[in-house]
């Protein structure tokens, strides 16, 4: 099924959701001295968070990979397989999650509350309107496994 023709189509693709909103933070970091925060060990803060944000994503590809299932958000019922296994015996979004993990780095990185603020908004539009559709589909797809794994593991972590 073309993904444009599927009704889990959503209109703004994950990846171009993530990159909006970093160029959110970028603009709201030139701000000048408005919201700027620094503290000790913040360039170590940022770069931790962004390697273990790197590290769930190729985790979350890995066993999927693994799985012989697709990648690709645009059309959930192209999972030919329930991914439990690996990375999302702890997060059922692993790969969302590093999306968030790598923007809440780039905010510390930025340096720059306001920036920072952005992080949320992110969370909550994955939340309510690509993850919950997502879900939507799983749970049509895979019924009662995908209602036992809901209960299992969290949304995020």
């Amino acid at each position: 099924m073309h993904f444009f023709k599927s009704p889990y189509w959503l209109w703004l693709p994950p990846p171009l959701i993530m990159a909006i909103t970093a160029l959110l933070m970028w603009f709201s970091s030139q701000s000048g001295r408005v919201g700027q925060v620094s503290f000790s060990g913040q360039l170590a803060v940022a770069v931790a968070l962004g390697l273990v944000g790197i590290l769930f994503m190729l985790l979350a590809a890995q066993a999927m990979h693994q799985a012989r299932t697709t990648l690709l958000p645009f059309d959930p019922s192209l999972a030919r397989v329930l991914v439990t296994r690996g990375i999302f015996r702890y997060s059922r979004n692993p790969i969302y999650l590093g999306d968030a993990l790598l923007l809440l780095a780039w905010a510390i990185w930025l340096g720059n509350g306001l920036a920072l603020l952005m992080w949320p908004l992110f969370i909550g539009y994955m939340t309510l309107v690509q993850i919950r559709a997502e879900e939507r589909a799983l749970q049509h797809k895979f019924g009662a496994d995908f209602t036992q794994y809901c209960q299992q593991v969290r949304r995020w972590l």
